[in-house]
């Protein structure tokens, strides 16, 4: 029984933690993949298998709710306590190479996602990439107003360079 409570405790605990997570079926994988998947994650997020009865009631004590019919057969669920989207990378990559593994759904900023979500977030650039394009925007934009703002400076001397030459070559 208290093996129960402190496994309910801790995985309240990484609930609580978390930016998301990912819940997954691997009915068929071997310790080696998983082993493998869990690699892939980094420092990204957590793997970890758990009892469906008591991931459901830790979910709950947490706050994460909706979620409660992905707690059927085999349940491993993602802690992701970094990057969302590289985590979900990650699972969808691992998913694509072992069909074992089977996306149930998740659970992201106050809201459940289905599988097809789950996928989306994949689909997306990470927050560093997207950081990269807008300063990359941001560069170009300043080296427009740049170039605008010099511009009539230089086209005015220029005008008045021709205007010296013309004057010079009509005395």
């Amino acid at each position: 029984m208290a093996t129960k409570e402190a496994t309910v405790a801790e995985l309240t605990d990484k609930f609580e933690s978390s930016n998301a997570v990912v819940l997954t079926e691997y009915r068929g994988l071997t310790v080696a993949q998983l082993k493998t998947l869990r690699r892939s994650l980094g420092e990204s997020a957590s793997y970890a298998v758990a009892k469906n009865t008591l991931a459901k009631i830790a979910a709950n004590k947490a706050g994460v709710t909706g979620i409660d019919d992905l707690f059927t057969g085999p349940t491993a669920i993602a802690f992701v306590e970094g990057e969302v989207v590289d985590a979900a990378k990650a699972i969808r990559d691992f998913a694509k190479d072992n069909p074992l593994l089977v996306i149930k759904g998740g659970y992201f900023d106050g809201k459940p996602l289905t599988t097809e979500e789950v996928n989306k977030l994949a689909d997306l650039e990470n927050r560093e990439t997207l950081l990269g394009k807008l300063a990359g925007a941001f560069k170009a934009s300043l080296f427009g107003a740049a170039y605008m703002f010099t511009a009539p400076a230089s086209k005015a001397v220029r005008t008045v360079d021709a205007l010296r030459e013309k004057q010079e070559t009509a005395e």
